[in-house]
């Protein structure tokens, strides 16, 4: 009867002490299963966390879930997620939600687009934003984009004025100047056509590998924006900046059509909202940086240089002109974007 008694007593404690736990996880599981309610925005950037644009996603992440509950951000940097370049795969096959992608992606699924790859293009950020964002090329631009690669671009920012960084100091004037030269660019054909139309020998070769690269000698140079610049503290590992200005360079916020057409009106409201404010954010920042770049990165070692920019800007449109790239360039466009 005893052992009888303290089987009951075990038995007893052991349904209590269960009842209790189970108790005490209810709250838990019910903040997982609110947690799994939630629409989660993946966005996938190789941006730095020093970067402008880097800090313009977590201000767009703070804005969205302070005003959408049901919409949970998660910003991935250093392209740690997805590959520079790959983002536009990976939203079709509803892997992610945000890329941050470029002119040169677009003209990788809708060739005749590759007229907003060209150099010498654009001439100021108010200028890109009248393109991409205000007008009838605009609409025609996103039309084709949502239509033919399914993703939404609701938004467009100012990632810099892009000019060439040597590792060894050079005297340079002239595209012929940087002949024979590894010039890092990204991946895609558009931009090593640039590299080309630079003068250099494009070498493609990943983000987050560049400053290893041109610290070992894999590549004597890049071209890149002064804030990127600063930023992955290319000078640490270069000596000079020519300032060829060769691009203005826009960025776009862009989101899986699939996942877009999923958010409410509300959700909708709050995330363009929030793409404005950080498009907004991302271009006072970058223009800041680029003000004072030059002295902060002379104040740094680098000789900063102007080449012949006439010399530039003649050779190169000239090479884009005679290419088999401008053959698809739809007729009259270049006289629309030069007109806004």
């Amino acid at each position: 009867m005893k052992d009888s008694k303290q089987n009951i007593q075990s038995i007893t404690r052991r349904t209590l002490l269960a009842v209790s736990g189970a108790a005490l996880a209810a709250p838990a599981l019910s903040r997982v299963a609110f947690a799994q309610d939630k629409k989660v925005i993946r966005i996938s950037t190789p941006a730095a966390n020093e970067e402008w644009q880097a800090k313009g996603l977590m201000k767009f992440k703070e804005q969205v879930e302070a005003n959408a509950p049901s919409l949970e951000v998660q910003v991935h940097l250093n392209a740690t997620l997805f590959d520079q370049g790959t983002e536009v795969a990976a939203m079709q096959r509803n892997n992610l939600e945000v890329g941050m992608i470029s002119p040169q992606d677009v003209a990788s699924y809708i060739p005749e687009y590759s007229i907003f790859t060209a150099g010498y293009l654009l001439r100021d950020a108010a200028h890109l934003h009248k393109v991409f964002d205000d007008s009838d090329v605009a609409t025609e631009y996103r039309g084709r984009v949502s239509s033919e690669m399914d993703v939404t671009i609701l938004g467009s920012q100012y990632l810099g004025t892009r000019h060439v960084i040597l590792r060894q100091a050079k005297d340079v004037k002239t595209p012929e100047d940087l002949a024979g030269l590894k010039l890092r660019v990204p991946g895609s054909d558009t931009w090593q056509f640039l590299g080309r139309a630079l003068g250099a020998n494009p070498t493609p070769i990943a983000f987050d590998e560049v400053y290893l690269a041109l610290s070992t000698g894999t590549v004597d140079g890049l071209e890149n924006p002064i804030a990127d610049m600063l930023a992955a503290k290319f000078y640490e590992v270069s000596e000079q900046l020519v300032l060829t200005a060769h691009m203005v360079a826009p960025l776009f916020f862009a989101m899986s059509n699939s996942f877009w057409n999923g958010l409410t009106d509300e959700e909708k409201k709050v995330v363009s909202d929030a793409v404005a404010a950080q498009a907004t954010f991302v271009d006072e920042g970058t223009m800041a940086t680029e003000a004072e770049g030059t002295s902060l990165l002379e104040s740094n070692g680098l000789k900063v240089t102007t080449p012949d920019l006439e010399a530039f800007r003649k050779h190169v449109q000239g090479v884009y002109l005679e290419s088999d790239y401008a053959k698809e360039w739809p007729d009259g466009l270049i006289d629309r974007i030069n007109a806004l």
